[in-house]
């Protein structure tokens, strides 16, 4: 028997993702109950925020200090004597009364993929969604475009996700030999923001279902690019896409199956003048499949949350951007475990 051996394997790292929900449901009741948006106005003590969250005395000072601990408050004093303030990047993200909010994901995830997730295991055995759809009721991209709220919540939690990648590229990325781009599926209109702000000779079009056209146009308004940005309505699979010398899909891909991936993609080589480029920007997971576990989850997720969706290399995506034609495509990391695709015509 090896005893050193022994002595240098721990079960810690199983220990940490095992009961990694512990600090998951912790994040997200915050979040829920607007903690963090009432502590951006400055620091309060615990009687100040148990009364504004409505809090037992039980567990009050358990709930802040594992926040503490976890890193998303900071704290002064200990207990009755404590002042909580929030981490920086919460104060950023996670205070509603900022553009940068990315908490409408995380509220999305507490309020409905934290259940759905549970019956992960139905999901591997029967290959079938376990959200909404299982009990009868909308597919979830129908459910959230229905409810003027849900909607808005769902664009500016994604907004917010997708806020340092988009502005990476828009930065980035050389869009100097390019004069129009199309942001299928584009939302907020948060992408074509990003690139119309940092490439003062694009014009470019946001292009999604027409529940979305309201809150894209008062975006656009607010960065006073009327002038530089349009909005078009439309559903991809049934119209043309609009277009333009470069079409970029930010995270939808991944929710379809492979032969409406290939469909979209076909629609966006249509749509693209020779040497126009497809932009896909997703979690776009290693061709090893042995890194990027965001990416390897998110898949899972679209398991969870569709009918066919999944996520993707870019060994795979190479394989139908050549069958639909492409000459050639590259990557390019942006944030975290998200990445761009450029295929050129």
């Amino acid at each position: 028997m090896n005893s050193t051996n022994e002595n240098q394997i721990t079960p810690s790292r199983i220990m940490e993702v095992g009961m990694g929900f512990w600090a998951s449901k912790t994040l997200l009741t915050a979040v829920k109950m607007g903690l963090f948006t009432h502590l951006a106005k400055g620091g309060l003590s615990g009687k100040e925020i148990q009364d504004k969250l409505k809090l037992h005395d039980r567990s009050l000072f358990d709930f802040l200090d594992t926040l503490v601990a976890l890193g998303f408050l900071q704290r002064s004093g200990l207990k009755e004597s404590a002042i909580y303030s929030n981490s920086e990047d919460c104060n950023l993200f996670l205070d509603k009364n900022k553009p940068s909010y990315m908490g409408g994901i995380l509220e999305m995830s507490n309020n409905r993929l934290y259940p759905f997730w549970n019956d992960l295991e139905e999901a591997l055995i029967t290959g079938k969604p376990q959200n909404e759809t299982k009990n009868g009721g909308k597919p979830i991209f129908e459910a959230i475009y229905a409810d003027e709220n849900k909607l808005r919540e769902f664009i500016y939690g994604m907004s917010g996700v997708q806020a340092g990648n988009f502005i990476k590229l828009a930065r980035d990325l050389d869009f100097s030999k390019y004069n129009t781009l199309c942001d299928v599926g584009g939302s907020g209109a948060d992408l074509s923001i990003q690139i119309a702000k940092n490439n003062p000779h694009i014009k470019c079009i946001s292009f999604d279902l027409p529940a979305v056209e309201p809150i894209a146009k008062e975006n656009v308004t607010r960065f006073d690019l009327n002038d530089r940005i349009e909005i078009h309505s439309g559903d991809f699979f049934v119209d043309e896409l609009p277009k333009a010398d470069v079409i970029t899909m930010g995270n939808i891909l991944h929710d379809w199956g492979t032969k409406d991936k290939l469909i979209l993609i076909k629609k966006a080589y249509n749509a693209l003048p020779k040497e126009g480029a497809l932009i896909i920007i997703e979690n776009i997971i290693d061709d090893e499949r042995n890194k990027n576990a965001f990416g390897l989850m998110m898949s899972l997720n679209m398991i969870i949350e569709t009918d066919e969706g999944y996520d993707f290399t870019l060994s795979d995506f190479n394989k139908w951007a050549k069958e639909v034609g492409f000459s050639n495509t590259r990557m390019m990391h942006l944030t975290g475990p998200t990445s761009a695709i450029i295929a050129v015509k």
